[in-house]
């Protein structure tokens, strides 16, 4: 059955596929935001600093998607960068829950965007699953204060699913135009020991993971939202080399290095773990991609 669906945070990577993919299927998107936005999905305005949100936004709604925070790696890690990846998830859900919480509205799932930087990534054998330790570091502390706030919205008696987000793939943005760039500049090189996992996925095949958390009304908690299969830092850049057709000649860049260039936000790659998958396709998620070179041959022109 075809849904009325609020997505924030929808200019996004994730968010622009998965309206397009929404629309497709045939649900009602509409967006909330900070500015208005011409388009298919009707759009209404909210202020998480001043703690304002139109009040009709949710009059319709069945289901709300929730991707709005500042991005993890679009800037260094200043003290001023913090508090705003920190402000822009907790004060955003914070704003939701209050609004839910008036009860004028037909709301039955709330649909969240998380990340697997919840979990503590160090070992590279270990497998890492939705009940695994948490972290000790900026990211978990953010991750771990958000899914609070998420779980403030559970207690209002809507349905909520928490998608621990990894690494997306996707040609238009995000991690993928990032590695793409020193390699196709012949300076591609692994990171570090090269040994830690990056746990990836298709920016398609997460999209319809939050379709699934939408339709499927069983689905209920945290899910990892990565493929079924990590792979090392090392492995993946060879992999990305091999099908953009560019040679690795460089050796590794020591860890410290990468501490020099990007300080603290370093650990975002030198760091990893092998983050399961088996939760959602135990629920009967079939992903597309299930192997890297897949998806990136599917994403990339050849």
């Amino acid at each position: 059955m075809n849904k009325n669906i609020l997505i924030t945070g929808a200019s996004g990577l994730i968010g622009t596929r998965l309206t397009e993919l929404l629309h497709n299927n045939g649900d009602r998107i509409a967006h909330l935001s900070r500015t208005p936005r011409s388009g298919k999905a009707k759009t209404f305005l909210w202020d998480i600093a001043k703690n304002k949100v139109d009040g009709d936004a949710l009059q319709s709604t069945d289901a709300i998607i929730h991707l709005a925070g500042a991005g993890i790696s679009d800037k260094l890690w200043s003290k001023s960068r913090k508090i705003e990846i920190l402000k822009s998830r907790v004060n955003s859900t914070r704003l939701l829950y209050e609004e839910l919480n008036k009860g004028n509205h037909k709301v039955q799932s709330f649909v969240s965007a998380s990340a697997i930087g919840i979990y503590r990534l160090a070992d590279h054998n270990t497998l890492i699953t939705e009940t695994s330790r948490y972290g000790n570091d900026f990211l978990s502390a953010v991750v771990r204060k958000w899914e609070d706030e998420i779980d403030l919205i559970a207690t209002l008696g809507i349905r909520v699913v928490k998608i621990r987000i990894g690494i997306v793939l996707s040609e238009k943005g995000g991690a993928l135009k990032e590695m793409m760039r020193p390699i196709n500049l012949y300076a591609g090189a692994p990171l570090g020991s090269g040994e830690q996992s990056i746990s990836w996925i298709h920016l398609d095949d997460l999209c319809n993971i939050f379709m699934k958390a939408v339709e499927d009304e069983t689905l209920q908690g945290v899910y990892n939202g990565v493929a079924p299969n990590p792979v090392t830092n090392r492995e993946f850049t060879k992999t990305l080399a091999a099908v953009l057709r560019k040679p690795i000649i460089l050796p590794a860049i020591p860890a410290f290095a990468v501490k020099i260039l990007l300080g603290e936000m370093a650990d975002l790659v030198l760091k990893g773990g092998q983050v399961s998958s088996h939760k959602i396709q135990k629920a009967g998620f079939q992903f597309k991609f299930t192997k890297v070179e897949d998806a990136l041959q599917n994403l990339l022109p050849r």
